[in-house]
């Protein structure tokens, strides 16, 4: 199966008319407006094609109906399991935004001309200011580093390679 991508899971039933809660696991769950076909985790079913009908915020949470499931019976089954989109159907980032799936296993070079590899993206941490690349260097231990422009330098992720600089004090 292609690369997928989860955007959130059903966390429980919304009336009796098939709708569904659903816990985001995006940044921003306008976009949730905008996705037209979702992949559900069937379980043992495998992985099952709904359209979306129709999506809207209810506080942190995003309440979505899918074509064709009008009865709450139909959907009940599937509280607690993931929502996924295909590579293909991901939403469109502006110049300078990853995904954090794209990003986690990328190979970090200090400086561009390096070929010295430092170590590889293990995790991406959401502080609110700015997100902060968690590194594992080739001796295990970790260090954590800021994306602002000052300390990332260039990022491929086709190439799987970010190039990064180290302010003064991160290796200390």
């Amino acid at each position: 199966m292609e690369d997928l991508y989860q955007v959130g899971s059903i966390t429980q039933t919304h009336g009796i008319r098939g709708e569904v809660k659903v816990f985001p696991l995006t940044d921003d769950i306008s976009r949730f407006k905008n996705m037209k076909n979702l992949l559900l985790d069937g379980g043992k079913d495998g992985y099952i094609s709904l359209e979306v009908e129709n999506a809207r915020p209810q506080k942190n949470l995003v309440i979505l109906k899918f074509k064709g499931i009008d009865n709450i019976n139909d959907i009940e089954k599937y509280k607690g399991q993931g929502l996924y989109v295909t590579k293909e159907n991901r939403v469109e980032l502006k110049d300078d935004e990853y995904f954090i799936a794209d990003l986690i296993g990328c190979e970090v070079y200090v400086d561009t001309d390096s070929d010295k590899k430092f170590g590889t993206i293990s995790d991406v941490m959401e502080t609110g200011a700015n997100d902060v690349y968690e590194i594992t260097l080739e001796n295990g231990k970790t260090v954590l580093v800021p994306a602002i422009k000052e300390c990332i330098l260039n990022v491929d992720i086709e190439g799987g390679r970010v190039d990064i600089h180290l302010l003064e004090g991160l290796m200390d």
